[in-house]
């Protein structure tokens, strides 16, 4: 019985966990511009520019012309109420 409600609990806090998170949105397109904190990738007929932080994680090499997938969160820095 005690195992039984321990399991219960983390299954619980996991479901808790995944709600909680920040939802993860991502864009996909070549590379136009790589900056310092800022890449630039066109979607469409779009050019989205991402800020990248240190904790940026990036799996293979990052060039100009590189097809991406960039995943992210959407986070306020700023709100006025008017």
């Amino acid at each position: 019985m005690k195992r039984i409600i321990v399991t219960g609990l983390a299954v619980l806090l996991f479901l808790v966990f995944i709600y909680a998170a920040p939802k993860t949105y991502q864009v996909t397109g070549p590379v136009l511009n790589i900056q310092d904190d800022i890449i630039t990738v066109q979607k469409s007929e779009e050019k989205w520019e991402i800020l990248k932080t240190a904790d940026t994680q990036v799996a293979g090499r990052l060039d100009v012309g590189a097809k991406v997938k960039i995943e992210y969160r959407m986070v306020a820095t700023k709100i006025t109420v008017q």
